[in-house]
């Protein structure tokens, strides 16, 4: 999949975990050094980002997907930004947690990694949706990282992710 910045073009260094697919549990590290596992099954609606790089236009988009996701009771949803390293300042955005995938099992499990000029190392602008059984639910890999995500699908999908599930899996 190419990715394209400024009129540089990237790609993804595998190919993305598909829809449907298990979702691998990884562990990933906050800013204090903390380990912290994400993905996987655990009862829980989760939202995954990845970013490149986190700029002031960033900091609002995340600030608004924040705002919409459900809190609490049957339909929480857990999320977590996630970036390739320490170099990457939190946003500080309520209700997203921030990762480092300090080990590169985020990168490695879920295809996100960029290669090539200008942010190769870093993860690609990316949602991923994981249901309550730990299947991939949603994903969106933006084609320019400078496109905004499809937030009214995302919550779209989010909502689908909460209702289908019957503690047997999605499908």
């Amino acid at each position: 999949m190419q990715i394209e910045s400024n009129g540089s073009i990237m790609r993804l260094e595998d190919m993305p975990l598909d829809i449907g697919y298990a979702s691998e549990k990884v562990t990933l590290s906050d800013k204090e050094g903390n380990a912290h596992i994400l993905g996987g099954q655990n009862g829980k609606t989760q939202l995954i980002i990845t970013l490149p790089f986190i700029d002031d236009a960033i900091r609002d988009e995340l600030s608004m997907i924040a705002k919409e996701l459900p809190q609490g009771g049957e339909y929480e949803v857990t999320a977590a930004l996630v970036v390739a390293d320490e170099k990457h300042d939190d946003p500080e955005v309520e209700k997203l947690d921030f990762y480092i995938d300090s080990e590169g099992e985020l990168g490695d499990f879920y295809g996100v990694r960029l290669v090539g000029v200008p942010y190769s190392g870093e993860l690609t602008k990316s949602l991923i949706v994981i249901s309550k059984d730990g299947a991939i639910f949603y994903d969106e890999f933006t084609k320019d990282l400078q496109d905004d995500f499809n937030t009214e699908t995302l919550l779209r999908k989010i909502s689908a992710a909460q209702t289908c599930y019957t503690g047997k899996g999605c499908h």
